[in-house]
């Protein structure tokens, strides 16, 4: 069986699904890898890297997908609105594809993809369950997105992240709120403390409270009721308006004591929630900085344009796409060993095995035999429930 590492085609993407590394892991199990050329330059990996590790690389993308049995991608084809359909020609019936898909929030695509023949797998849906950890790509780049928000951050403010004693007397320490607790706003959290900023937290979901204070940032408690805010694999569950409204009224003044305001908050399969309104952002000082790292699905705050940069009552607002994309080389090296370790699981004896009693397998299928098998993925296209035959 024959792996094939595309070059990324996802506008400003430097990151690349396999690196050198792990290819003698897939060779040792029996599979070939077959590289494009130049697939790995931009996020530091060269062509001879591979061969040395035992990849061969190919001249053209198209034989690459001629060749491979299985296709492994970064930004697959649904997440790829951009660019992504420029492949749907090269796939076809019984390869497989592996990548993210954003199979909840752009189902369409996906659609087309399964149109294909090809066997699908959406590695943003990999169950949070103890024997996936190594497999969970999602927290590996969101953790690259909550590190290189600190630092966008830190490049926009107009003031130094430490406390300073200088000649010039003392200089007082940034003040940084992060906005949603997941596995990039704790490494924000880690990330901006390491700088020397004060930093405060605040997530729906009040048990993540003890992991604020372990990094040594303060929880910011809003006395709301958030009995359901946590679903059962540990996401943020959508709440309705009125609870939203009510948040944005007691956060408002932890946003304006804060010199930047970093918002991750995201829920599975839906649009962004507004957390930060146009009047909370002219409540904050100004040359203050917010970083949304939501603005793919809308954003956090109000005014955020997505991959724009805009300023507004003195503030900075940023709002960056495909944030792990800047730490290339490191968002490589753990998107590869969670990729490997997720195919390695589910090929047996050199052939790719679908068991639908393996919970990893099951949840992660999103498309067979020219069908759309996922339950979430066919209710969220208005398709009857149940698995095609």
């Amino acid at each position: 069986m024959v792996i094939g590492v595309p070059r990324e085609i996802f506008p400003s993407e430097r990151r690349v699904a396999l690196i050198p590394a792990s290819v003698p892991l897939l060779v040792k199990a029996g599979f070939r890898v077959l590289v494009e050329t130049n697939a790995g330059y931009l996020a530091g990996y060269t062509d001879a890297a591979y061969r040395e590790k035992g990849a061969s690389t190919a001249a053209s993308r198209d034989q690459v997908f001629a060749d491979a049995d299985v296709i492994f991608q970064l930004v697959g084809v649904g997440a790829n609105q951009a660019t992504g359909r420029e492949d749907l020609p090269r796939f076809r019936r019984g390869q497989a594809a592996l990548g993210f898909q954003r199979a909840l929030g752009n189902p369409e695509s996906l659609q087309e993809l399964a149109a294909t023949g090809a066997t699908v797998f959406a590695i943003e849906m990999m169950p949070r369950i103890t024997r996936a950890q190594s497999m969970d790509a999602l927290s590996s780049m969101s953790t690259a997105a909550g590190y290189s928000a600190v630092l966008l951050a830190a490049a926009a403010l107009p003031k130094m992240f430490p406390m300073m004693m200088t000649a010039a007397g003392t200089i007082s320490p940034a003040r940084v709120l992060i906005v949603g607790v997941g596995v990039s706003g704790l490494q924000a959290i880690s990330t901006a403390r390491r700088i020397g900023a004060v930093v405060s937290a605040y997530d729906v979901r009040p048990a993540v409270k003890e992991q604020v204070h372990s990094l040594g940032a303060r929880f910011v408690e809003l006395p709301l009721e958030t009995g359901g805010a946590e679903d059962a694999g540990g996401y943020a569950k959508a709440q309705d308006e009125a609870f939203y409204r009510r948040q944005r009224e007691l956060m408002a003044k932890a946003v304006a004591e804060s010199d930047v305001v970093i918002t991750t908050a995201n829920v599975p399969g839906r649009k962004a929630p507004v957390l930060i309104t146009s009047e909370m952002v002219a409540g904050m000082n100004p040359g203050s900085v917010i970083v949304d790292l939501a603005a793919e699905r809308g954003g956090n705050c109000e005014l955020t344009k997505s991959g724009q940069t805009v300023s507004a009552h003195g503030v900075t607002i940023m709002g960056p796409v495909n944030v792990p994309s800047l730490v290339p080389f490191h968002a490589s090296q753990m998107y590869s060993t969670n990729i490997t370790a997720f195919f390695t699981h589910l090929a047996k004896d050199g052939r790719l095995e679908v068991d639908p009693s393996d919970e990893i397998a099951r949840e992660t299928l999103v498309a067979r035999a020219g069908q759309i098998v996922h339950p979430k993925v066919r209710e969220a296209l208005g398709l009857p429930p149940g698995t095609p035959a």
